[in-house]
């Protein structure tokens, strides 16, 4: 099948190579000229990821009709807060009868959507001609075609089903799903865990501390997810505790590097100037926290990094504040 990718940063690309590996055509599209240009005659993408050789079935181009032409799946790989602004320039010609899959991860600012709910806001599409690709897997290791797990979550199992098997590549094995709604937030939330876990090892803190904020951090997301209609298992699955540890315990995870930096300086604006790419966690800390709010759940740990990023507060000072939230049973076990 011929997929069509929309972003060709560093997720879109190594997700590109799954797909080529897989037996699929590929054709990605992004705004930059010279990016695509090198993909197509050097088959490289060194602005994103170098070093890397790529496929010679992967293409790319800057048209948004041509991205298009003969695709049988759309892949979605672009920065989750500006969805909504990629899917209406491509509204026109978006082909709205293809399955779409969302590789995004994160909470939409001010209307709090998950990603395939923005997806379906904008495109008009029902939530069973959505799909989405989650789990640990860091681009990096993606690209050096380490093996490595997914999950396939789709309302329709059929969907999830189809998802899975374009990309079963033979070091990358994708278990499916139908629960959206856990997978997506799990995936949102683990980024905002990643920066509090990044944060403490700046900080100069050991792994009992980076322990007590990965555990309570799955405490959170997974009350979140299950306040908002999500099935526990989840949470214990690739989509969760998987994603969650790969994220938070690897150097190659731009949001623990980004809290690093972050919690060594004590600064946002070190942090930023220090950033390459997108760290969906610190756009989607203020979006999750209001989300956990409107259904009256307390996050301390994702307020903290939420009021961090806002320089609202120091990392020094969300350690003393996270060190005096009053304790009772670890877990509710009704």
């Amino acid at each position: 099948m011929k997929i069509s990718i929309l972003g060709t940063g560093q997720w879109g690309t190594a997700l590109a190579q799954v797909l080529s590996d897989a037996g699929n055509e590929v054709a990605m599209w992004g705004r930059n000229p010279t990016v695509s240009t090198e993909i197509n005659d050097a088959h490289r993408n060194s602005k994103s990821l170098p070093g890397i050789e790529l496929a010679d079935s992967i293409t790319a181009t800057t048209s948004k009709e041509k991205v298009f032409e003969d695709a049988g799946a759309v892949l979605l790989a672009i920065p989750s807060q500006s969805l909504r602004e990629n899917l209406t320039d491509f509204k026109a010609v978006f082909p709205t009868h293809l399955p779409v899959i969302s590789s995004l991860k994160g909470i939409e600012l001010g209307t709090h959507l998950r990603m395939t709910e923005v997806i379906q806001d904008v495109l008009g599409l029902h939530e069973d001609q959505i799909s989405i690709i989650t789990g640990p897997n860091l681009a990096r290791e993606v690209v050096m075609r380490q093996p490595v797990g997914a999950v396939a979550a789709s309302t329709s199992q059929e969907l999830a089903d189809l998802t899975a098997e374009l990309f079963h590549a033979p070091y990358f094995r994708a278990y499916t799903s139908t629960d959206v709604v856990g997978c997506e937030l799990a995936a949102a939330a683990k980024n905002v865990i990643a920066l509090a876990v990044g944060m403490a090892i700046g900080m100069g803190f050991g792994e009992n501390t980076q322990a007590l904020v990965i555990t309570r951090g799955l405490n959170e997301l997974t009350r979140l997810g299950m306040a908002r209609g999500a099935k526990p298992l989840t949470f214990v699955g690739l989509a969760g505790v998987g994603d969650l540890l790969a994220t938070c315990g690897s150097s190659l995870s731009r949001n623990r590097s980004f809290g690093e930096t972050l919690g060594r300086s004590g600064s946002m604006e070190k942090a930023v100037e220090g950033a390459t790419s997108t760290v969906e966690g610190v756009a989607t800390a203020s979006s999750i926290v209001e989300l956990a709010h409107s259904v009256g759940l307390e996050v301390p740990i994702m307020e903290a990094v939420a009021d961090v990023v806002t320089n609202t507060i120091t990392p020094t000072e969300a350690i003393i504040r996270l060190m005096r939230v009053n304790t009772g049973a670890e877990i509710d076990h009704q």
